[in-house]
């Protein structure tokens, strides 16, 4: 039988798809046939997962080589999407498309850059997945809401005629090219951001276990390799495949990177409360957004549901092009102001489904920030909630002993552990009725947060004329300083004082308020 270090190690195989990244947010009804993954096979023989590992590989492998193909025969068009911005077309709407933006560089008010007289000494990221197609449910919806508008439009207005001939092509949950690529782009950023460590230290990999999570984690690596393939002063191996630790996500397995244990969270009166939220906004700012589309589109009632569906439409055709740089007609249906009121409708949601305005919500992240607090200090995994105590407690599986880390997750656990970080501590709830301004929340919205590809960064330094080490937190560029640790005006605190601030994550949060 192999062992469990084997089990984890290395290439998933087949999982089935979640709805965990779509609104809307309420977790009732939402219990999913458990993923058929590494954890039930555990008579499975080495040669098997062999394979699985080397499929996964090639698979990767082959993604690049389409890419770079696709390159060769159009060597000039339009970039979208760069590793130091990430994506700046359009950005007056594509910043504004909620947890369905591709990354893009948010403004900071302190300087992201590394200060001046400090050396760093440890990263660790944590990215959300890349770009990537609906769910299979949400899918189904935007196809009927395409069929009844061609069933029912009497007529086409200026600017809606393309809808007569468009057909929703689009595929299901999977990874876009454009998904893939920008992955890639994030490996190329964080080793040239943290040059001075990668270059003599290959990350440590997790990703939790669907596929297009393990995925991006791979093209994450093979941006991470080819940045170092150029860099003459690296020291390290060049081996590639780098290994990889997968966590399956069952609703019985412990794993930080998707928590599903919590059943109040899941099931309970919290599960509702993003949903509720999103409901009062939308019933605000939907109606001239109906309005209008009905007198465009005559004989159809749209619905406020159909209308979201259009605007979610905008982000995932565009997502879908070649590089991202399509902007999608769908896009042009609505305002500059709309798309700012849409933004804020998914940012409700993931405030209160799963982040600080949720009371459960920043719970289910304490066990990942536990494992940070492990890796930051070089000490045992401390935590009663949802870490595997298994992969935890082997140094093989979660090592104590590396400079560089990266874990691959959702936009809804990413919105937990910042949750968990209290990296929106002091920040009001956001009102359900009237706009708040990202910088108005703390830096906070869906777009700014947990967009495709969203990455938060926890860096240590070493400064002159500092006795200790200085940590850092950045979210997508950001610098979020992390009000409980005394930060100083550049956003740091030192060690010692940001493990004194984690006394939410180390005190196991509202974990026990889960089973009651």
């Amino acid at each position: 039988m192999a062992s469990l270090k084997s089990l984890f190690k290395g290439a998933s195989l087949q999982y089935t798809s979640l709805p965990s990244d779509d609104a809307p947010q309420s977790r009732n009804d939402q219990q999913q046939p458990e993923p058929s993954g590494i954890w039930h096979r555990r008579n499975s023989t080495a040669l098997k997962l062999s394979m699985a590992i080397i499929g996964l590989s090639i698979v990767g492998y082959l993604s690049v080589l389409f890419i770079r193909a696709a390159h060769a025969a159009n060597p000039h068009p339009q970039r979208c999407d760069t590793p130091e911005l990430g994506f700046q077309c359009s950005p007056d709407l594509s910043h504004s498309w909620g947890q369905y933006s591709p990354y893009f560089s948010v403004p900071s008010e302190i300087d992201p850059s590394v200060p001046a007289g400090c050396e760093l000494t440890f990263a660790q990221v944590l990215s959300r997945h890349g770009a990537r197609d609906p769910t299979f449910f949400r899918g189904m919806l935007y196809r009927k809401t395409i069929a009844k508008i061609h069933l029912l439009a009497g007529d086409y207005g200026p600017g809606y005629e393309f809808i007569e001939d468009y057909r929703y092509q689009l595929g299901s949950d999977q990874l876009t090219l454009f998904g893939q690529e920008h992955m890639v782009n994030s490996g190329l950023k964080f080793y040239q951001r943290y040059q001075p460590l990668a270059s003599k230290s290959i990350p440590f990999i997790r990703a939790s276990g669907q596929d297009r999570v393990i995925e991006s984690a791979l093209n994450f690596t093979q941006g991470f390799h080819s940045a170092l393939l150029a860099d003459k002063t690296s020291t390290v191996p060049r081996a590639f495949p780098y290994s990889m630790v997968t966590i399956p996500e069952t609703s019985s397995s412990n794993n930080t990177l998707n928590n599903k244990l919590c059943r109040a969270f899941q099931l309970g009166k919290e599960s509702g409360i993003g949903a509720n939220a999103q409901a009062t906004y939308l019933s605000l700012f939907a109606p001239p957004i109906k309005a209008r589309l009905r007198a465009n589109l005559p004989s159809v009632n749209i619905s406020k549901a159909d209308a979201v569906a259009l605007m979610d439409l905008c982000a995932y055709e565009t997502v879908a092009s070649s590089k991202g740089a399509t902007i999608s007609p769908f896009c042009n249906l609505f305002t500059a102001d709309e798309w700012a009121a849409y933004d804020y409708y998914q940012a409700l949601g993931k405030w209160y489904g799963f982040g600080p305005g949720n009371p459960l919500g920043p719970t289910q992240g304490v066990g990942w920030v536990n494992e940070l607090l492990a890796r930051m200090t070089g000490q045992p995994v401390v935590d009663a909630t949802s870490t595997n105590s298994t992969l935890d407690d082997d140094e093989e599986t979660f090592p104590l002993n590396r400079t560089l880390y990266a874990d691959f997750s959702h936009d809804n656990d990413m919105a937990s552990i910042m949750g968990a970080l209290g990296l929106y501590d002091g920040v009001r709830d956001l009102s359900n009725t009237t706009r708040t301004r990202p910088e108005e929340a703390g830096g906070f919205s869906a777009s700014w947060a947990v967009p495709f590809a969203a990455r938060l960064y926890v860096e240590k330094m070493v400064c002159a004329r500092e006795d200790e080490e200085l940590v850092r937190v950045l979210v997508n560029d950001r610098v979020v300083p992390v009000k409980g640790c005394g930060p100083d005006v550049l956003g740091r605190c030192t060690l010692s004082k940001f493990v004194e601030s984690m006394a939410f994550a180390r005190s196991g949060g509202l974990w026990d308020q889960c089973f009651e």
